[in-house]
């Protein structure tokens, strides 16, 4: 229970509690956890200048702990009205905030976990061979992404140019992308950094990574088939990179723990889960202009947040505070669950049909696609993940 007066079926209620960088009107982004309609200004309640810095690096440097110790005093400051006097005065209501960038972003990797995407591009792309590739169940199989191109939610998309080459063309040519793609995906935002040298187990996902965002990873198709061999993506997907401004805590998601899909390959030790699962139940929701188009389902995703961190150092790559890595497009095995136009228009022959009639296959400009999400809370409760959004804006 809280003093404060909820709406009902929020999902930004007390087991939620994320964070993110606001600012308001003549005054400098600062730190603030939201819960309803409002923010709690952290610099303004607790006096820490940890929190009026502009970005939650330097809070999430400060380790588990910090994280824990902070989310038990904001725990009791809402549902002890002895504090309600105390801190009533620091909420501001979010309708009257700007919400920014809430890291600094270090490096950035992209997964491709899961296995409905991974099958459907494969059945696409190689309908004479096996969908899945020989190493995919063997290990998480990831790429470096372009960490500076990160940006908060509502960053305007502007298409991107580049090199294109149809089957059927006789040499490349150069233009604005023709197959601009979305992927609906969940973020991990990593708070304690670890030593060059050492691999991060497992059990240490807690202790490292802080808390959870959504991520749409723009890509340009037409670019990327041009140029991914052999290297892998680079142009067609390095303009744009978009996230949700609120952070939520590691912590808010424990009842939304859930085991990872059966696996029918065994998994080397260092990515064997059996004794501590890192799936999550969330339920993503992809709009189009407003419209649902696809509710892909994370808890089905093949590799865990937790076996994609212990892949990522297994070789002794450090981490670093703001590290921010994405599980890759989620997809369930329906069509309402694909995660990108890609798969929702099976490359184009097969257009998705709105409700007014028109068809997408790839998306025009002035589109606006937004990707939400929610999770089981404490209590029956629902968590929500916030919301990232973008709109689709022409080649200057």
């Amino acid at each position: 229970m809280t003093w404060l007066d909820l709406p009902a079926g929020t999902g930004f209620g007390i087991g939620n509690l994320p964070y993110g960088v606001f600012s308001t009107a003549g005054s400098a982004p600062r730190t603030g956890v939201a819960i309803g309609e409002l923010v709690l200004d952290l610099v303004a309640a607790t006096g820490d200048q940890v929190h009026a810095t502009g970005s939650l690096n330097a809070f999430m440097a400060r380790g588990p702990r910090a994280w824990a110790d902070l989310r038990a005093q904001l725990t009791d400051w809402f549902t002890d009205a002895a504090h309600r006097a105390t801190v009533e005065p620091h909420l501001v209501p979010r309708s009257e905030v700007t919400l920014h960038l809430p890291v600094e972003v270090a490096d950035y990797v992209d997964f491709y976990s899961s296995q409905h995407h991974a099958e459907n591009l494969g059945r696409m792309f190689r309908p004479d061979s096996a969908p899945l590739t020989p190493n995919w169940k063997h290990l998480p199989i990831g790429y470096h992404g372009r960490a500076g191109t990160v940006q908060v939610s509502g960053t305007p998309v502007v298409r991107p140019s580049g090199q294109r080459k149809g089957p059927t063309d006789a040499a490349p040519t150069f233009g604005p992308s023709q197959r601009l793609d979305i992927e609906a995906e969940v973020g991990f935002v990593v708070g304690t950094p670890s030593e060059l040298g050492r691999a991060v187990p497992l059990a240490a996902f807690p202790e490292h990574v802080f808390g959870v965002c959504l991520v749409n990873d723009w890509s340009a198709r037409d670019l990327q088939a041009w140029e991914y061999v052999p290297l892998g993506p680079f142009l067609g997907k390095s303009f744009l990179t978009s996230v949700s401004p609120w952070v939520v805590p590691l912590a808010a998601l424990e009842a939304a723990r859930v085991p990872a899909p059966a696996r029918d390959v065994p998994l080397l030790p260092y990515l064997d889960d059996a004794d501590e699962p890192w799936g999550l139940d969330l339920t993503l929701e992809v709009r189009l202009g407003g419209e649902l188009v696809s509710c892909p389902p994370f808890g089905q995703l093949y590799w865990t947040p937790a076996q994609q961190l212990a892949h990522t150092t297994v070789n002794g790559a450090s981490l670093r505070t703001g590290d921010l890595y994405a599980s890759g497009t989620v997809s369930g095995p329906e069509r309402d669950q694909r995660g990108s136009f890609i798969e929702l228009s099976w490359g184009g022959e097969d257009p998705l049909t709105l409700a007014d009639g028109s068809t997408r296959t790839f998306l025009q400009d002035g589109d606006e696609v937004t990707i939400s999400a929610t999770a089981p809370g404490p209590d029956g409760t629902r968590i929500a993940l916030g919301e990232v959004t973008g709109r689709i804006e022409p080649t200057p």
